[in-house]
């Protein structure tokens, strides 16, 4: 092979004193540097070891200070102290150890979220939900229909002894109905129904689907109750009643035996839709619509 001439020039260069010295992590080099010091005790090796774990000793140190002073701020705020979120929901009739967040919807007074005072009604021994009202500037008046239904949320009183969930209802020109549960991200659950899936995981064990034989035929029910609410003819809207309906069968509720958010859905959804009146609903949906009411009290 022929031999090619160096392309750069020898160069003597020196090494800056603040930098670090780095071992060489080349398996090759690694051989080579150790026959090369191969007379070196084994003394720098210990004080090597001895510098690691002496850092090391610190670093731990350091994070125990630091999981103090989070436990100190997780107190301070009223924040569960565990540092991995638990829940024994089922054991204490639905009251969580780590307190639930407060949550904003926003809402039009042309699309009042009857599910609110619904649930407030049927949870009214089971959980609270104490919702405060406020008008946006958006809103020049918010109509009769919308103060009274603050009147009929502001009747059922409070109940600190069971588990409580804050709820901030604000009046507000927007299209569509929609809560903020985060309150340092703005990350909207957009329509009724949604909020009532939320409502319902948060909510008393007795109105959890998640774990029930009947969750998907709930979920179903509530997708129902979603396009009814977007129904743009008479038409489309007796045919998605047709469909609740078939939901319904023989049950009392739902649900089943017991009623469920899906019975709430419906409920509210119905009040929001003056169009369809009690011709449109089927006997089965009439019985049903009077054993809610003696539930919801709307």
């Amino acid at each position: 092979m022929y031999e090619l001439k160096t392309l750069l020039p020898q160069f003597d260069i020196k090494l800056p004193n603040c930098m670090y010295e780095l071992k060489n992590v080349s398996l090759a080099a690694n051989t080579v540097a150790n026959k090369a010091n191969a007379a070196v005790t084994t003394s720098g090796e210990d004080d090597s070891a001895a510098a690691v774990a002496q850092r090391q000793a610190k670093v731990l140190q350091q994070l125990e200070e630091l999981k103090a002073q989070m436990t100190k701020i997780r107190s301070n705020l009223g924040l569960c102290g565990k540092t991995v979120q638990h829940t024994t929901a089922y054991q204490n009739g639905g009251l969580r150890e780590e307190p639930l967040h407060d949550i904003v919807i926003n809402g039009h007074p042309n699309f009042i979220p009857y599910a609110l005072l619904a649930l407030k009604n049927a949870w009214r021994n089971l959980f609270t939900i104490d919702v405060k009202t406020f008008t946006h500037s958006t809103m020049a008046d918010i109509g009769p229909a919308a103060r009274e239904f603050e009147a009929n949320l502001a009747k059922l009183p409070i109940n600190e002894s069971k588990p409580k969930i804050n709820v901030t209802l604000i009046w507000k020109n927007c299209e569509h109905t929609e809560m903020i549960s985060s309150p340092t991200m703005y990350v909207p659950i957009y329509g009724e129904v949604n909020i009532i899936r939320y409502l319902g995981r948060v909510g008393p064990a007795e109105y959890r689907y998640e774990s029930s034989p009947l969750c998907n035929e709930i979920d179903a029910v509530l997708d129902i109750c979603y396009q009814l609410l977007r129904c743009a003819t008479h038409k489309s809207q007796v045919a998605m009643v047709r469909l609740l309906d078939r939901r319904l069968q023989q049950q009392q509720y739902f649900g089943g035996a017991e009623m469920s958010v899906a019975d709430i859905g419906v409920y509210s959804s119905l009040i929001r839709m003056p169009a369809i009146t009690d011709k449109d609903l089927t006997p089965a949906l009439l019985a049903w619509r009077k054993r809610a009411r003696l539930i919801t009290q709307i």
